[in-house]
C-alpha cells in the first residue's frame, strides 16, 4: 500500500548509500547480492544474473504492490526508478478506500495469481532464500488487507520460509476513521500468518523526528548540519528537493530495516542470521511482537555529532525516548531480548552491559539468560557502532488494549459495517472472530504479567553422584 511502498523506497535508497559507502570499487559482491540482483539490462532485462565482476544494472528483490498507482508511478520517476524491475509492480487505479475486505477479499482474489507468479519469480533469483519482509501499514485499506492476504499466501507458497513483517499502527488522532476495524482484522491474521512482528506507532517516530529537529535548531549538535543528510533531507545531493512530509519518519523505518539486515549482508564475529531472531525471541508462536529501539538515532540526522560513547548507547537502547513504539518494557516482563550491534564492538563489551543492565529489567522466571547478541563489523554510514535492540515484552499489551477499544467504540453502534459486509465473502463473523483474536492475545499477556514479581527461583539442579 501507501504507507509499505514509501518505507521501502527510503529503503532501498538507503540500503544503496550504504552500500556505496563500503563497495568502493563497484564490484558486485556477497554484500549486495543479498538485497540486489545484477542484471545485463542490454540482453532484454530478464537475462542471466551476472555475479562475478562490475555492476551492469542492480535491480531490487523486491514486489511493489498498490491498489493505486500514485505512490509507485511516484518511485518510477524518482531517482530510483531504475531499481525496480517493471515486471515486479502490481497497481490498480482505484485503491481500497481504507476497506479492509476490498483489500483482503476483493482484490485479494483478483491479484492472487499474479503476486503468486511475481513472487515465485522473484524467489527464483535467489540462490538462498531466507526470510521476507512484508513492510505494511494497518489503518489503511489495501496495507491491511492486500498487505495480510500476500501474508497467507506467502505461507501457502512457501511455507518453511521467516515471514518478517513491519506494521505501522495508526495513532489515536488518526484521519482514516474506520482504521480500528482495519488494524483489529489485519491483527487477527498478523496472530495467525506472521514468524515475527515489528509494530512501529507513528506518534513514536513523529516524536522522534521532532526531537533531533529540536536538537538540531539549538544547535546542541554543533551548528553543521551535513547538506543531504538523511533526516533533513531526502536529496542524495545538496541541491534541495521538496521534501515529502513523511520521509524523515520513513528514514527511521528504513534504518531499523537496515540494521537489522546487517549481519545477513556484512561479515562479522558473531553474525545473527535473521531466521535466530524469531527463533530466540519467539517463545510461543502468537507472542511474536517485538519492540525495536534504535541508537544513534542520529544516524538519520547524519550531523556533526560527538559519536555516544558504548556504554551510553546500551543505556539509550533500552530508554523509551529510543522506542518505535509507545511502551514501557523496563516495567514489564521480558521474554527474551536481541541486541545486534554494528561497528568495532567486542564481545567482552556486549557482556559487561548486558551484566550492567540485566538487575533493570523483569525477564520471565525460565529465560533469566534470555539474551540473543549479533556482532557486525561494518557499522553505518558517518558513525563508529549503532545498536539495534529487539525486545520480546509484555508491554506492547496497552497498544492493542487501546486498539480494542477503538474498535468496539465503532463496533457497538454498528458503524460503517455496511461499508464492509456487502463485499463478497465478507461476514459479520470476520469482525466477531478478528476482535476475539486480539481479546486472546491480550489474555495470553496477561497470564504472563501476572507471573511477574514472584520470587525469582531457580529450577533445582541434578546432583550428579561422583
Amino acid at each position: 500500500g501507501q504507507c509499505g511502498n514509501q518505507v521501502g523506497c527510503r529503503f532501498w535508497d538507503l540500503a544503496l548509500r550504504e552500500h556505496a559507502a563500503v563497495n568502493k570499487k563497484g564490484i558486485y559482491d556477497e554484500a549486495l547480492s543479498s538485497f540486489f540482483r545484477n542484471v545485463d539490462i542490454r540482453s532484454g532485462g530478464d537475462g542471466p544474473d551476472i555475479y562475478k565482476g562490475k555492476i551492469c544494472s542492480l535491480k531490487a528483490r523486491a514486489l511493489l504492490i498498490d491498489m493505486e498507482e500514485g505512490v509507485v508511478n511516484e518511485i518510477l520517476q524518482g531517482p530510483l526508478r531504475d531499481v525496480f524491475d517493471s515486471k515486479q509492480l502490481i497497481t490498480d487505479v482505484s485503491g481500497s478506500g481504507n476497506n479492509w475486505a476490498v483489500g483482503h477479499k476483493l482484490y485479494g482474489y483478483r491479484y492472487r495469481e499474479n503476486i503468486v507468479e511475481k513472487l515465485r519469480k522473484t524467489a527464483e533469483h535467489c540462490d538462498c532464500l531466507q526470510c521476507f519482509f512484508v513492510i505494511h501499514s494497518m489503518g489503511g485499506g489495501t496495507g491491511s488487507g492486500l498487505g495480510t492476504f500476500v501474508l497467507n499466501l506467502l505461507e501457502d507458497e512457501f511455507p518453511e520460509v521467516y515471514r518478517f513483517v513491519t506494521s505501522v499502527y495508526p495513532s489515536g488522532e488518526d484521519d482514516v476513521i474506520t482504521s480500528p476495524y482495519n488494524s483489529v482484522l489485519a491483527m487477527k491474521e498478523l496472530n495467525e500468518h506472521a514468524d515475527c512482528v515489528l509494530p512501529i506507532e507513528n506518534e513514536s517516530l513523529f516524536d522522534i523526528v521532532n526531537k533531533i529537529h529540536q536538537m538540531i535548531n539549538s544547535g546542541k549538535l554543533g551548528s553543521t548540519v551535513k547538506q543531504n543528510s538523511m533526516v533533513t533531507s531526502s536529496a542524495g545531493s545538496a541541491k534541495s528537493v521538496q521534501e515529502k512530509p513523511f520521509d524523515a519518519m520513513n528514514n527511521i523505518v528504513a534504518n531499523l530495516l537496515l540494521n537489522l539486515t546487517s549481519s545477513a549482508r556484512f561479515e562479522g564475529s558473531l553474525n545473527m542470521d535473521l531466521n535466530e531472531i524469531s527463533m530466540n525471541l519467539v517463545p510461543f508462536p502468537r507472542l511474536h511482537y517485538l519492540v525495536s529501539s534504535l541508537t544513534p538515532l542520529y544516524t538519520l540526522a547524519d550531523v556533526n555529532v560527538p559519536s555516544r560513547r558504548l556504554d551510553q548507547m546500551f543505556s539509550d537502547a533500552f530508554s523509551r525516548d529510543h522506542q518505535l513504539i509507545q511502551a514501557d518494557p523496563k516495567h514489564s516482563l521480558y521474554l527474551a531480548c536481541a541486541l545486534l550491534v554494528r561497528g568495532n564492538v567486542q564481545v567482552s563489551d556486549l557482556r559487561r552491559n548486558i551484566e550492567r543492565l540485566k538487575p533493570s529489567l523483569h525477564f520471565v522466571s525460565w529465560n533469566q539468560e534470555g539474551w540473543k547478541t549479533g556482532l557486525c563489523s561494518v557499522p553505518p554510514v558517518g558513525h563508529s557502532h549503532s545498536l539495534l535492540a529487539l525486545a520480546n515484552n509484555t508491554c506492547v499489551k496497552p497498544t492493542f488494549i487501546e486498539l480494542k477499544d477503538r474498535f468496539m467504540k465503532l463496533y457497538k453502534k454498528k458503524a460503517h459495517l455496511h461499508h464492509y459486509l456487502h463485499i463478497d465473502g465478507m461476514e459479520q463473523s470476520c469482525f466477531s472472530e478478528a476482535i476475539s483474536s486480539l481479546s486472546d492475545l491480550i489474555e495470553e499477556y496477561n497470564e504472563l504479567d501476572a507471573t511477574k514479581g514472584g520470587p525469582r527461583t531457580d529450577p533445582s539442579r541434578l546432583k550428579i553422584a561422583v
